[in-house]
């Protein structure tokens, strides 16, 4: 029997819930669907990504508004991915939309055809999808790193390298050692590397970790709490990235096309990877940008509706 294309048999609903990470810093935390945050300033606030639609952002809003009264007046984007950057037109008070420059040549490269591949992928997450209004577009990049001060606190947005995505940014609170990772940290939640640099991510990794942050907010799962469940954190990420390029490596070695490699890397990374969470939507994707990567395809080759399905078909179907 064919499997469910990606996550469209996923139906049920997730309520995120707040958590306090530090005086004026919480994360919006659900069990596995994409993680946010919020850091209150002095007179007004910054979201950490917007969430998939104006719909589902209002209820974030809401819940903010449990906290502070005070206006969303900044938005940072971690990375291009729709899922995370189409809520913006709710968040009517932001005058200050920040990413990566990576992020903004991602937006202009393939950010309508990604759009259109996620909602066909994860319908529940793009729940009033009708109330877009377009991409979601920084006003405000930086290449590598950008500070701001809000009051005395020091807000670190860095580009520590292409993993996930070529654009990955974090939000490091270096004073409350707090760090909003975006999807280049997961925890015990299956990678999504469709669009990745999987080898880069590694070492991108190494740069998470020299951080020695004791809070992470991962792209999914829940917030990870003490320098050694943070570090175990980077450790699971970094070993199923590991399994999955010396795998897939394994098969290119023996003449395996790309059925043949997804059947080696899912026969031998299900029994360690399949009760984690997204596991079956995300591991044909990841096979497919692992075998492109290890043949020399150096950058993700732009996933669409149709290629979603051709793909699927022909591994899943």
């Amino acid at each position: 029997m064919a499997k469910a294309f990606a996550s469209t048999a996923d139906t049920k609903t997730q309520p995120a819930r707040l958590t306090q990470l530090a005086e004026n810093v919480y994360g919006y935390i659900s069990d596995y669907d994409p993680n946010t945050g919020f850091i209150v300033g002095p007179d007004s606030v910054m979201v950490i990504d917007c969430r998939a639609t104006p719909k589902m952002a209002r209820e974030w809003i809401a819940d903010i508004r449990t906290i502070t009264d005070k206006p969303i007046t900044h938005i940072f984007l971690t990375h291009y991915h729709a899922v995370r950057v189409m809520g913006r037109a709710a968040f009517t008070d932001a005058h200050t939309v920040m990413a990566s420059r990576g992020t903004l040549d991602l937006i202009r490269e393939r950010g309508q055809q990604d759009f259109e591949s996620e909602v066909r992928r994860f319908p529940r997450l793009f729940d009033a999808v009708e109330e877009v209004p377009g991409l979601t577009w920084p006003n405000v990049t930086f290449e590598r790193e950008m500070t701001l001060w809000w009051g005395d606190r020091e807000i670190r947005l860095e580009h520590l390298g292409r993993g996930h995505s070529k654009g990955d940014s974090v939000v490091w609170l270096p004073d409350d050692r707090v760090l909003f990772a975006g999807d280049l940290v997961e925890e015990r939640c299956a990678l999504y590397c469709g669009d990745a640099y999987l080898r880069e991510w590694r070492e991108t990794l190494d740069r998470v970790a020299a951080l020695n942050a004791r809070v992470v907010v991962p792209g999914r799962g829940s917030a990870i709490i003490g320098e050694e469940n943070v570090r175990e954190a980077i450790r699971l990420t970094r070993e199923f990235l590991d399994d999955l390029i010396t795998l897939t490596q394994e098969a290119l070695d023996k003449g395996a096309d790309l059925k043949g490699a997804f059947d080696h890397v899912y026969a031998v990374m299900t029994p360690k990877y399949g009760d984690w969470p997204i596991y079956e939507h995300c591991i044909p994707f990841n096979v497919s940008r692992a075998y492109d990567e290890l043949r020399g395809i150096q950058d993700p080759i732009i996933w669409t509706a149709e290629r979603d399905i051709e793909m699927w078909n022909a591994l899943q179907g």
